[in-house]
């Protein structure tokens, strides 16, 4: 390191010693010296109190976004599998419409025929090992290993839980809202033009009738239950923003978005239609779109408990705690379950590709 102006030096130290701090020596007759003669170790200490720290930790982006898209319900404690079942009713004999008369005796029989369907039980286990030595180190500047270790497992957990959510857990051959094989997936149609499926082809009324007809699917398919209509829609981000951005008018008062949650078939019959952007429906780097031919894909569906659903048996827990002294280290250990994503009512669920 080079000689520094000794002007300079002096008033920053004068200062520092006015406020108490105690600084090393300057050397020989006050002189400036180089490393050597000791200024490295004066000028690294004086690095250090001029520097100034941000007391945040900045932790990685993430996105979490399967609690807005699907009801979780816990409680049951440590299990295996989680059921549900389910009624059917029926009515045994030749008339079907049970009109009866003064001497019939074909009197037609109600039964009901009561079924269970099982779902998967996945369970999460993480250690959480802290060095007693660091956790030391760091407490003196005010941060603690464990809380960070900790903030980063349930991190972990939280990123597992929304791929369950979304597509499922390929290794325990499982499947989430956008891929679920009960699902009965259809393209969207041509544009007018008859080139294109995509909406950034295509008029406002084109993706209105596109929407219209996905909530008017799960309606029929439902026995035209308002209750099996759908009212929330998640679709690729890509699209999202399009809706978001494109103005329905050359005025540019409403966007499409606006637009499509006024005027469609749920909303004219008092049901509140919610459109949400999500990565899994499409477009996002290093996810497969999930649509037929590697498109993106439009899922709507009933958000409600009876009608898709997980549940979270046992939340993300501390199970054990004890210390690893050959390693001078605690080791917590950390677990937790969540269903498989339940399609409770596949009727109330539609998929729709290529938008």
């Amino acid at each position: 390191m080079g000689k520094v102006n000794k002007s300079q030096a002096m008033q920053a130290m004068d200062a520092l010693k006015a406020q108490g701090v105690i600084v090393p020596s300057l050397g020989y007759n006050g002189q400036v010296m180089d490393a050597t003669g000791g200024i490295g170790t004066g000028m690294a200490f004086l690095i250090g109190e001029l520097e100034k720290q941000d007391p945040r930790l900045l932790e990685p982006m993430t996105s979490i976004t399967a609690p807005r898209d699907i009801d979780m319900v816990p409680g049951g404690g440590w299990v295996d599998i989680t059921s549900n079942a389910f009624v059917h009713y029926a009515t045994t004999g030749s008339d079907e419409d049970s009109i009866g008369a003064g001497e019939t005796n074909n009197i037609p029989i109600s039964t009901a025929n009561i079924s269970k369907d099982v779902f998967k039980v996945h369970t999460f286990m993480e250690n959480l090992a802290v060095p007693i030595y660091d956790e030391l180190k760091l407490q003196q500047i005010g941060k603690s290993l464990s809380q960070i270790l900790d903030d980063g497992l349930r991190l972990n957990f939280n990123k597992l839980l929304d791929r369950n959510v979304y597509v499922g857990i390929s290794k325990t051959g499982t499947y989430g809202l956008v891929n679920n094989p009960l699902v009965t997936a259809t393209n969207v149609a041509l544009n007018e033009a008859g080139t294109s499926r995509s909406w950034a082809q295509k008029t406002t009324r084109e993706i209105m009738n596109d929407v219209n007809i996905a909530l008017n699917t799960t309606w029929a398919q439902s026995e035209y239950d308002l209750d099996g209509m759908a009212d929330h829609v998640i679709i690729d981000t890509t699209n999202f923003s399009y809706i978001v951005n494109t103005p329905v008018t050359l005025a540019g008062t409403q966007s499409i978005l606006e637009y499509l949650l006024k005027n469609n078939i749920a909303t004219a019959q008092g049901r509140r239609l919610e459109i949400f952007p999500s990565r899994w429906c499409g477009d996002t780097s290093g996810i497969t779109k999930p649509g037929v031919g590697g498109t993106n894909r439009m899922v709507a569906y009933v958000k409600r408990p009876n009608r898709v659903a997980i549940d979270l048996p046992v939340p993300l827990s501390r199970i054990m705690q004890g210390p690893d002294t050959n390693q001078g280290r605690y080791v917590t250990l950390y677990a937790g379950q969540f269903s498989q994503t339940k399609i409770l009512a596949p009727t109330a669920i539609s998929y729709f590709d290529g938008i």
